[in-house]
C-alpha cells in the first residue's frame, strides 16, 4: 500500500456515478496510470467464453471490470462517510486523513 495514493488496496468504496451509483465495495487493485479501480462485485458484465478444454468449459462468465476513480468516493471508517481524502504532512511521513471528520484513514 502506497502512502501517496489516495485509493489503497482494501479501503471500502461506495460508487457515486454510473450503473452501480450507491453501491458499496472494496478495492481488490488500484491501476495509478489508468486512475481506475477494480471493487469487488461493482461494474460486472457478462462475457461469453469460448471451451478450451476440460478444465474451461466456456459459456458465459461475469467479470469485473475497472471503475474510474472519479465516480468512486471512500467511506471514512470512523464516521462511516463517503469522503474526500486529504493529507497530513508531517516531517517525516504523509498521512491520508479524511476530510469531514478530519480523523486518520
Amino acid at each position: 500500500m502506497s502512502k501517496h495514493s489516495k485509493f489503497n488496496k482494501g479501503d471500502t468504496v461506495v460508487v457515486i456515478a454510473g450503473k452501480d451509483k450507491g453501491r458499496k465495495g472494496k478495492i481488490q487493485k488500484v491501476f495509478p496510470r489508468r486512475n481506475a479501480l477494480l471493487v469487488e462485485g461493482i461494474n460486472t458484465y457478462k462475457r461469453h467464453m469460448k471451451r478450451r478444454d476440460e478444465q474451461n468449459p466456456g459459456g458465459i462468465v461475469e467479470r469485473n471490470r475497472p471503475l474510474s476513480t472519479g465516480s468512486v468516493m471512500v467511506l471514512c471508517p470512523s464516521c462511516g462517510k463517503p469522503t474526500r481524502i486529504g493529507f497530513l504532512i508531517t516531517r517525516d511521513e504523509k498521512i491520508r486523513i479524511c476530510r469531514k471528520c478530519e480523523r486518520k484513514l
